[in-house]
């Protein structure tokens, strides 16, 4: 089983933290510290609320002024990096709202070779204008983590992260950081520009739209910009992006020879292939496949997911793909008739029906 996240936040994490803290302030209290962090609740707690736990003691154990506290934590966070360095972000979050100079240098330290993407949106919803404005100074840092913040801490969608209801509606303000950043040489800063264009995209795909009329064509880097970041509307088969990106034409492909696994048992695979033809070069070309999954409620819920995306320079071309049914936390499979369609440049091609089983049981269920 893979390693919860939570558990960066190991034992072996707070040691070193207390270790760190202790070097930067020679009067921390170290074993208080690392026994207030392990209470009773600990065990229960997920990712962020261990995070937000961490900073609940930092605080504790820092008695001495916001501002003074950043200049011990900024020292500290020298040595840690990646996912387990967002709580210093976290702290800034909970303490640090009301000062929001002191806050946004702080969050610009912590954001190298981490991420300050949470905090910061509540500095966005608090103080919108002088925020933003402070994201257009981040967007010309010469530092590629600075840079990416200005564009991931104001997608409108961000995983795991407050909303930000107003740029969902009118995503302006996130347009303008894009402007910024959208011709960046850091592949770090473009897929989050991709990103926060995709997340726009979901409640304002006339923007999304209108930007790729506007730049495709300009650069090889940015039109891997348009293309991820018009992902959701390829995927939904939005006529407009399809032709812009030259997926309008089907009508000369045929779809042959497909073959599939009419019955899957639960934590096998469905295995498929097909191939496609044509009597001209197929050229540009948009491959899908979609699972109507069979839900508990006898509704079938359809999920896309992407084959090839390309330009074939030959008449025809063989596909051959798996789709796991193995049950995950994250998608619970019911047995019954499920679907498999082929959806070429976002058209509906082919639908035929298959059986999940599950067969673990098998034995007791004949006795």
């Amino acid at each position: 089983m893979a390693e919860q996240l939570k558990n960066l936040y190991s034992k072996e994490f707070i040691l070193k933290l207390a270790n760190k803290l202790s070097l930067a302030y020679s009067k921390f209290e170290k074993e208080n510290f690392i026994n207030s962090i392990f209470d009773n609740s600990w065990q229960d707690l997920e990712l962020k609320q261990r995070m937000r736990h961490i900073a609940h003691k930092l605080n504790k154990y820092l008695p001495f002024s916001y501002k003074e506290q950043l200049e011990i934590l900024k020292e500290v966070k020298k040595d840690f990096s990646g996912l387990e360095a967002m709580v210093f972000q976290d702290f800034v979050e909970v303490f640090g709202l009301d000062d929001f100079t002191e806050s946004m240098k702080a969050l610009e330290v912590f954001t190298i070779n981490s991420s300050s993407e949470f905090a910061i949106r509540q500095f966005i919803l608090k103080y919108e204008e002088q925020a933003m404005n402070q994201m257009k100074i981040l967007a010309k840092s010469s530092n590629e983590h600075i840079r990416r913040l200005a564009s991931e801490g104001c997608r409108p969608r961000l995983p795991w992260a407050v909303a930000l209801p107003k740029f969902k509606q009118n995503p302006a303000k996130a347009l303008e950081i894009i402007e910024l950043l959208k011709n960046d040489k850091s592949v770090y800063v473009q897929k989050s520009v991709a990103n926060n264009l995709n997340d726009i995209s979901k409640d304002n795909p006339h923007l999304v739209i209108e930007f790729v009329k506007q730049n495709l064509g300009v650069s090889k880097e940015l039109d891997w910009i348009c293309k991820h970041g018009s992902r959701t509307l390829l995927k939904k088969g939005n006529i407009e992006i399809l032709g812009l990106f030259s997926f309008d034409k089907s009508h000369h492909i045929n779809l042959t020879n497909f073959c599939y696994d009419k019955s899957v048992n639960i934590d096998e695979n469905l295995t498929f292939s097909f191939e496609i033809n044509s009597d001209e070069i197929i050229g540009n070309i948009r491959i899908e496949y979609v699972i109507y999954y069979l839900k508990s409620n006898n509704i079938h819920n359809k999920k896309v997911f992407m084959i090839s995306q390309n330009k074939i320079k030959s008449s025809s071309k063989k596909f051959i793909k798996k789709q796991s049914f193995k049950n995950m936390t994250t998608r619970k499979h019911y047995l019954g008739k499920h679907f498999i369609a082929i959806l070429i440049n976002g058209v509906e091609v082919l639908k035929e029906e298959f059986y999940l089983n599950d067969t673990s049981n098998w034995f007791t269920k004949k006795k």
